[in-house]
C-alpha cells in the first residue's frame, strides 16, 4: 500500500512544501551560480527513471564549460569552480532535483538517477534498481556514499527495491541529514578516484540488456 500510494502523497506534500518553505534557498544559490558562473544556472542531463525510462535531471551548475583547442571539455578538476566545490560538498546542487520529485520523475528516497551509458552493464539482479523511482537519497548514500565500491552501492540498491517501507524511508532520510551535515562520504573533484560504472566493468564483458 505505502509503495503504490503513501510514497507518491507524501512525495508531492514533501516537494510542494520544501519549494513553498525554501524557495529563498533557491534563489540564493541560484544567484550565487549565476555570479560565479554565468548562465546557464542549470546543469542538465538525461539519467534513466522508473523502468528505465529516461528524464532530465536538474541541478545547480558546478563547473565552467571551459575546453581545449580542439573543443572538448577540459578534465573536472580544471573546470569546478570554488562555489561549485562547496555546492558538491553541502549538496545544495541538488537542490533542483525536487521539481524532479514533484513532477514524478523522482522520489525523495530510492536509488541514485546514474548515467545512461550504465544500462548495458548492470547485472540482473542490478536491474531490479529501475523498479523504484530514482530517489534524491537512498540506502547507499548513508551507508558509505561514493566510499562504496560499485558492487556494494548497486546491491544495496537492489536490496532497497526489494523492500520498500515507510519506516525504511524515514530512516534513510533522518540518516541522510547526518551525512550531509557531516559531509560524509562526499568525493569531489581529484579526491573522487573511484572509475566509472561502465569504465570499471568493460573489461568484464557486458550483460545481456
Amino acid at each position: 500500500m505505502y509503495q503504490h500510494f503513501g510514497k507518491r502523497y507524501l512525495d508531492i506534500v514533501g516537494a510542494a512544501g520544501f519549494l513553498v518553505v525554501f524557495s529563498w534557498l533557491y534563489l540564493l544559490v541560484a544567484a550565487l551560480v549565476r555570479v560565479a558562473l554565468g548562465s546557464p544556472v542549470l546543469f542538465t542531463q538525461v539519467r534513466p527513471g522508473r523502468a528505465e525510462r529516461p528524464f532530465v535531471l536538474y541541478k545547480f551548475r558546478t563547473m565552467t564549460q571551459a575546453c581545449d583547442a580542439d573543443g572538448i571539455p577540459l578534465p573536472e578538476d580544471a573546470r569546478i569552480t570554488r562555489v561549485g566545490r562547496f555546492l558538491r560538498k553541502t549538496s545544495l546542487d541538488e537542490i533542483p532535483e525536487i521539481w524532479n520529485i514533484l513532477i514524478g520523475d523522482m522520489s525523495f528516497v530510492g536509488p541514485r538517477p546514474l548515467l545512461m551509458q550504465y544500462l548495458p552493464y548492470y547485472t540482473d539482479e542490478e536491474r531490479v534498481r529501475h523498479t523504484v523511482r530514482p530517489g534524491l537519497t537512498g540506502l547507499a548514500q548513508i551507508s558509505g556514499r561514493n566510499d562504496l565500491p560499485w558492487d556494494s552501492r548497486l546491491a544495496l540498491d537492489a536490496a532497497y527495491a526489494r523492500s520498500i517501507g515507510f519506516a525504511e524511508d524515514m530512516r534513510i532520510l533522518r540518516q541522510t541529514v547526518v551525512t550531509v551535515v557531516s559531509r560524509e562520504g562526499i568525493r569531489v573533484g581529484a579526491e573522487h578516484v573511484m572509475l566509472n560504472l561502465d569504465e570499471e566493468r568493460s573489461g568484464r564483458g557486458r550483460s545481456t540488456p
